[in-house]
Formats: structure tokens, C-alpha cells, sequence
């Protein structure tokens, strides 16, 4: 299998974008959810003390979500999903698999007792489960669009599987009406 570095390139820029778009609107989501968990601050604070903790968490959140994206960037193409699930199937799934491993921070991380406890809270979950879904969709749209193939000025649109009433479009409906021998129902 080869790579594609500039392919790879752009998922990681799209990786680092959605990874800063989380960071950016982590404050909101803490007071949304009740959870004072911030991922930069975890990151930072396992390298580093004081004032300097959340800036460096900062670029190490975001350098994680460029890794993520340029992984993704390869990965994505072959998923079996339509292009608009890829980027939060994948997301939620990290998310979902990675989750029991909160339940070491308060003892492996350096700086743990700092933390809220994350494993058992249904609200950490659904916080880091927002935060996932967020980076997914930011992801998966942005990579779509800038590893969109050369050929295609814009990329397909998503019409053919969403549409105002939630249904898709009467274009796409087939009913086939056959008519019955005699004989072929149920009669009785």
C-alpha cells in the first residue's frame, strides 16, 4: 500500500483543525456537561507544571488530531461507510475504545489527583462522546473536501441521502407492482 504524502498531509491539517476547533469549545462543553475534564490540560500537565501546562497541551492536542487526521486520510477510502459517517464512526470509535482507559489517570498520570475522576461518570462520558462526535464531523468534512479527488471541482453532496423531510427524494423511489396468476395469493 502506498502513501500519498500530500493526501496525508492535508488529513493531518484537517486533523489539527477539528483538534483546535475541541479545544476552542471546551469551555462551553464544561459547563454544558458539568465535568471540569479539559484534554489540554491533562496533556499538558503529564510533561509540565505550572503556567506552561495548557499552552504546551494545547499543541499536543493539536498534534494528536494531526496524526489522527493523517492516518484517517489513508484509512478513510477503504471504510465501508458513506463519506459522511467516516469521520464520526471513526472518532466515536477510538473514543469508545479508549474510555476504560480513564480509569487509570488518577494513578498513572503525573499530576492524576488534579483531574475529576473521568471512569464511571456518565456525564465524562457523554462529554468526551460530544467532544469525539465534534472532532469526527470536523474531520471527516474537511478531509472529504480538501483529498477530494482532482477531477471533481466540488465534491458530491450528500442530496442523495438527506433531504428536508428526512426521507431522501421521491427520485430515488422505485415501486414495482406485479400482478398476480391465479393461484399465486393467499386464498384462503
Amino acid at each position: 500500500m502506498s502513501i500519498d504524502r500530500a493526501k496525508t498531509a492535508r488529513g493531518a491539517l484537517a486533523g489539527a483543525v477539528a483538534a483546535v476547533v475541541w479545544a476552542a469549545q471546551q469551555p462551553l462543553d464544561k459547563r454544558v456537561f458539568g465535568v471540569r475534564y479539559d484534554d489540554c490540560e491533562v496533556l499538558g500537565a503529564a510533561v509540565t507544571d505550572g503556567p506552561a501546562a495548557l499552552p504546551v497541551g494545547w499543541v499536543l492536542h493539536t498534534l494528536n488530531g494531526a496524526a489522527f487526521g493523517a492516518v484517517y486520510a489513508n484509512a478513510a477510502p477503504r471504510l465501508p461507510l458513506p463519506s459522511w459517517a467516516r469521520g464520526p464512526a471513526v472518532a466515536l470509535v477510538e473514543s469508545t475504545l479508549l474510555w476504560p482507559g480513564t480509569s487509570l489517570l488518577p494513578r498513572l498520570h503525573p499530576r492524576g489527583e488534579r483531574f475529576p475522576r473521568l471512569w464511571g461518570s456518565r456525564a465524562a462520558f457523554a462529554q468526551a462522546t460530544w467532544r469525539h462526535l465534534l472532532f469526527g464531523v470536523i474531520l471527516g468534512e474537511l478531509e472529504r473536501r480538501v483529498n477530494a479527488p482532482e477531477d471533481e471541482a466540488v465534491p458530491p453532496s450528500y442530496e442523495h441521502v438527506v433531504s428536508t423531510n428526512g426521507h431522501g427524494t421521491l427520485d430515488h423511489t422505485m415501486v414495482t407492482i406485479t400482478p398476480m396468476a391465479p393461484g399465486d395469493g393467499d386464498e384462503g
